[in-house]
This record gives structure tokens, sequence and C-alpha cells, in this order.
């Protein structure tokens, strides 16, 4: 519960983020972001998410769906358009690392570890910025299935009959929890409070629309 991580690069790149962020310019969602950010990768949640998968699905939900739209704030898309190229790349990225191969590479492998981290922030940015800048149908199309992929996925999780992950074997137990019960336990937290950014969007962009109509009647 201690171990911070003052990892002097990590820590270089988010003072330069949180500089970028406190300019006068820049839009208040960004330092959240930033500040997110912070959370994930600094505060002790990065250490207990190499031991608890739980942990790391709290940590995968900081980055997915709490940091990534506050950074898409920031940068609202000047496009509008369809939902589903930058829903189908998100989606299929943090899918991809959650198959037990890659998952257990990078939590071997610090480049890997990385690339997962940065592949999951980068996708979720552009999906949450072309869902802000999307038309009504298109938007709630798009918040809906995020919805329900993020649920889908902690079903999985939650119902799989066995441990899917090697890089957590023994590493729950000094926590005295078993490995399937921390698998279902992180399932849980993707399948709830996972979905809980995608429903409070939804609800705003609809929202949004009857605010619209309303203007239009």
């Amino acid at each position: 519960m201690m171990a911070w991580n003052l990892d002097p690069v990590l820590l270089a790149g988010l003072a330069i983020c949180a500089f970028l962020a406190l300019r006068p310019a820049s839009p208040r969602p960004a330092i959240a972001g930033v500040a997110v950010l912070a959370v994930a990768f600094v505060s002790p949640l990065c250490a207990i998410s190499v031991a608890l998968f739980m942990a790391r699905a709290v940590h995968h939900i900081l980055i997915v769906a709490i940091a990534a739209p506050l950074f898409a704030l920031a940068l609202p898309s000047r496009t509008t358009g369809m939902t589903g190229p930058a829903f189908v790349t998100a989606a299929g990225i943090l899918w991809i690392w959650h198959l037990p191969s890659l998952y257990d590479a990078a939590l071997l492998d610090t480049r890997i570890y990385w690339l997962m981290q940065a592949s999951l922030l980068g996708s979720a940015i552009w999906f949450w910025r072309s869902l802000f800048a999307a038309p009504l149908v298109s938007a709630t199309l798009g918040a809906i299935a995020a919805m329900a992929q993020m649920g889908m996925l902690g079903a999985l999780l939650t119902f799989a009959p066995a441990p899917l992950y090697a890089a957590h074997v023994g590493t729950t137990l000094a926590w005295d929890l078993p490995q399937l019960v921390d698998q279902q336990l992180a399932g849980l937290i993707m399948w709830v409070p996972g979905i809980i950014p995608y429903a409070i969007a939804l609800a705003l962009i609809v929202r949004r629309g009857w605010a619209r109509a309303g203007v239009t009647a």
C-alpha cells in the first residue's frame, strides 16, 4: 500500500502533461485527466494491479473510461461523423490486451506493458472524441455499444470456470484471495462500475438531443 511509483521518466512525462494542461488556454478537463493518470500510474494502485487482477480492472477503467473522456473534452474533435471505426478500434484493443497470452506478456516485459497502456489510452481518446462530436443517433449507438462490450468482457471474466492469467498465479495469496475469486471480482468491476461512465455519457447525449429537439420545436 506504500509502493508509490516514482519512476523519473514517468514523473517527467506527467509533469510535462500537467504543464501543458495548466496553461491558461487549456480546458480544465485536461488537468483532471492528468490527475487520473497520476492515480493510475503513481499511486499504490499501480503496484497492487501487478498482484490483483481486480486492481488491474480498476486501473484499466481509470484509463479508458475516466482519463480518456477528460482528455477528449479538452481536445474536442473538429469533425463530426460515425463512431464506428473508433469504437471498433478501442474495443478491439481492450479485448486483445485481455487475451491471456498478451496480458501475461505485458506484465513480464516493461516495453509491452507501456505499449498496452499507450494503446488503451490513445484508442480510448479517439473513441470518446468521436463520440462527443458525433450526431445524436451515432453518439447514442456508440455509447450503448461501448457499455455492451465492457459489460460483456466483464461477464466473460466473471463466469470463466478457471483462472486465465499465468501472471497472477500465486500473486493473490498474500491477500488471502484465490486467483479465481480475484478474477471474478475483476469481471464484476468491469461489468458493473465499468459501464457507469458510458451510461453517464449516454444520458448526457440523450439530454442534449432532447434539448436540441426542444429548441427546434
